[in-house]
């Protein structure tokens, strides 16, 4: 009898960190400036500063778990290894709400942008279209991905340093500039608001968590991973960082903008004029359409752990493909859910979500490092304690200061995916296998 088909260890380093990050996109804060300046009065460069050294305490953690644990399950396999199969399990469902909903919002996101470039074809056209589309990119071989991704990062490396670029000579224009006014502003700066401002500032890192699904395609993914995790996190935390105060600077807090949601494309308007507006909304479309299906393969990848130890249905998400190495029933899955919640849920509705998920699934992990590293370990090491422990409280603190109705509504959605995971594995006793993958 052959042998069933698995995932093939293809990715180089530098193919990981071009997927890592696409997946979380080179113009991440782009979308969420005009929210996140408003929750934060103004202190977007420093919410996203914060939040970068959160995730670099949690991409430690992870990477150290990917060596430990090579596989395509990611949190919810190191959790329920290292802590308990039911919090394994808790933080593979959280993790699955940013899986499912990141497509969904980015389908509803591109929709919306391809109607300003295209006004004639309905928006339902749109959403099907892109739901489409990103199911398409994720049923191809995994090689294929990553030569893509080095078209686009190059692409949309251009566009972000001519506006950069525009934005400095518009600066240089205007002279009176208050330079240091982004980071801190003595007129509006809260603390609870710059927790709060934070919280959704994270939303510039979903997805660097993805690397780490990618374990079984990998090679040397005990080292790959946790060097992949960090220099993407590094990466995309710097370049945020000088988007959004350059965006702050042209910008102001104080002076409205015409839509909050499109906010950034009008500070490219007003730095480089109508055409660089039109070049950096279709750039966003772009690098949506890359964050979306990266999302959408990440998440395949999630199901398919979680389908092969049995804690969902093994026949339908259990399965590689036997022609592309692809996890195609659970990328289908999570496409069909992606484009029916596209119709039902609005960008902000699921963007409000996504976070919940995401900080379950993050303090699962650094806390299944502590406990391997720091509670079991035999070689321990001060960082074993200090950088998973602070990862935890950190993204613990900005979980809860998430707004009542994300909290409510991840509440539900936790409860669900216990409830049908104790039934499925019978009090988490049966089924639960947590198959360790070739090497």
């Amino acid at each position: 009898m052959p042998a069933a088909p698995v995932l093939r260890r293809n990715l180089r380093l530098w193919d990981l960190v071009l997927m890592g990050i696409i997946m979380i996109q080179p113009t991440a804060p782009m979308p969420i400036f005009g929210v996140v300046s408003n929750e934060a009065r103004g202190h977007v460069v420093t919410t996203i500063l914060i939040a970068m050294v959160a995730m670099l305490f949690t991409a430690i953690s992870y990477g150290r778990m990917a060596r430990a644990y090579p596989s395509a399950g990611s949190a919810y396999t190191y959790v329920g290894q290292e802590v308990h199969p039911a919090l394994g399990f808790l933080a593979g469902w959280g993790m699955l709400m940013d899986y499912v909903l990141n497509p969904l919002i980015c389908t509803v996101w591109c929709a919306k942008a391809a109607l300003n470039i295209s006004p004639a074809v309905p928006e339902a056209a749109w959403k099907i279209f892109f739901a489409l589309l990103f199911t398409f990119l994720n049923i191809r071989r995994i090689e294929s991905s990553a030569k893509t991704n080095q078209f686009l990062v190059g692409a949309m490396g251009l566009v972000i340093l001519w506006m950069l670029g525009a934005s400095g000579v518009y600066l240089m224009n205007h002279p009176g500039v208050d330079w240091w006014k982004p980071f801190y502003d003595p007129a509006t700066f809260q603390w609870k608001l710059i927790s709060s401002g934070t919280a959704l500032a994270v939303l510039t890192y979903i997805g660097f968590d993805g690397i780490s699904t990618l374990s079984e395609e990998v090679q040397d993914p005990r080292r790959n991973i946790l060097l992949g995790t960090v220099i993407v996190c590094l990466v995309i935390g710097v370049l945020s960082a000088v988007e959004v105060y350059v965006g702050q600077l042209v910008w102001p807090y104080g002076q409205a903008f015409p839509d909050v949601d499109t906010a950034y494309v009008y500070v490219a308007g007003r730095a480089g004029g109508p055409l660089l507006f039109q070049v950096l909304n279709f750039t966003l479309l772009v690098a949506t359409i890359g964050s979306g299906a990266g999302a959408q393969m990440a998440g395949g990848r999630l199901l398919f752990g979680m389908g092969r130890d049995g804690v969902l249905p093994r026949k339908l998400f259990g399965e590689v493909d036997a022609a592309t190495g692809v996890p195609r029933n659970a990328v289908l899955v999570i496409g069909a859910v992606a484009l029916a919640g596209a119709f039902l849920l609005s960008y902000e509705q699921g963007a409000a979500l996504l976070n919940f998920g995401a900080f379950i699934g993050f303090m699962g992990v650094n806390l299944a490092a502590l406990i391997r590293y720091w509670v079991r370990g035999t070689q321990r090491r001060p960082s074993h304690l200090l950088v998973p422990a602070a990862g935890f409280l950190i993204c613990g603190y900005m979980w809860i200061s998430l707004s009542t109705q994300a909290l409510a509504t991840g509440t539900i959605w936790a409860a669900i995916g216990l409830a049908f995971g104790y039934w499925k594995t019978k009090g988490f006793r049966q089924g639960v296998r947590f198959e360790a993958p070739p090497e």
